[in-house]
């Protein structure tokens, strides 16, 4: 959401790494994508909004109708400001040149293009809150993909889409009231097989999200991700530190979906 084997011994190691759980494949940028209609009311030329009105967005222009939800994503080879404004403007934070504990390559989901097509939207990765910038769009590597992650933590579901058709639904279980899995819009950024399996199941994608209320003695780490589980019953239900656990057999489904720079947005 191409691949390396990771070794046991590396596999363990993960595990302690992240909230949810990571390791990777090298998946360099062939993306596929997609989200619900609600995310598609107003498609862009450079990806499908995300209904948020805390983060508006420039409307764009109305594609033709042929035109399917697709989303933008850009390979970013050398760390990067991004800045409040597309002309620069307070650095409200950086997009890596690589994921935080494995160093798979940053592929971003850019959200929206400026009129001059130089600037793209992002959101910041690894930090708290919903705080989103501009990031300089040339030199950088560009791919589509139409497949996208939707996330109803009130209903402890995911809803996986190619454009704006849902392909299928699933249940996961979500973070338990001590440390709830916080909204936002997040992507892709690593694929981790874990061929053991364990507490985070057979594998992980590692998301760009942190949780920031982890419950007393979690050491863990802090990062989330969709992950398995060697807790079943606990899908459907509010029990994790904040990643979305989900079953064997729903990772097998996500795993030719899911590349590096897939859209994932939770919702309440």
């Amino acid at each position: 959401m191409s691949g390396r084997i990771v070794a046991a011994v590396a596999a363990v190691a993960a595990v302690a790494a992240l909230a949810g759980g990571l390791v990777s494949t090298r998946a360099r940028a062939t993306v596929l994508g997609d989200p619900r209609p609600a995310l598609a009311a107003k498609p862009m030329l450079a990806t499908a909004p995300v209904a948020d009105e805390d983060l508006p967005t420039r409307t764009a222009e109305k594609p033709a109708r042929e035109e399917r939800v697709r989303f933008l994503l850009v390979e970013v080879e050398a760390a990067m400001p991004i800045t409040a404004r597309p002309d620069g403007g307070r650095v409200v934070g950086t997009m890596p040149a690589g994921s935080r504990f494995y160093g798979e390559p940053t592929v971003a989901w850019v959200r929206d293009v400026s009129e001059d097509g130089r600037f793209g939207l992002v959101d910041v990765p690894y930090v708290a809150g919903r705080a989103a910038g501009w990031i300089r769009l040339r030199g950088l590597e560009s791919s589509w993909t139409r497949i996208s992650v939707v996330a109803d933590l009130s209903e402890h579901r995911i809803e996986v889409f190619r454009g704006d058709e849902v392909l299928f639904r699933a249940p996961v279980a979500t973070g338990a009231a001590i440390s709830p899995t916080p909204p936002g819009r997040y992507f892709v950024t690593d694929r981790v097989p874990f061929p053991g399996g364990g507490v985070l199941g057979t594998f992980a994608f590692g998301i760009s999200g942190i949780q920031p209320s982890l419950p007393p003695g979690w050491t863990g780490g802090d990062q989330l991700a969709i992950h398995g589980t060697n807790a079943p019953s606990t899908i459907g239900t509010s029990a994790s530190a904040g990643c979305l656990r989900t079953s064997e057999q729903v990772l097998d489904r996500l795993l030719p979906l899911l590349r590096l720079g897939t859209p994932v947005i939770v919702r309440p």
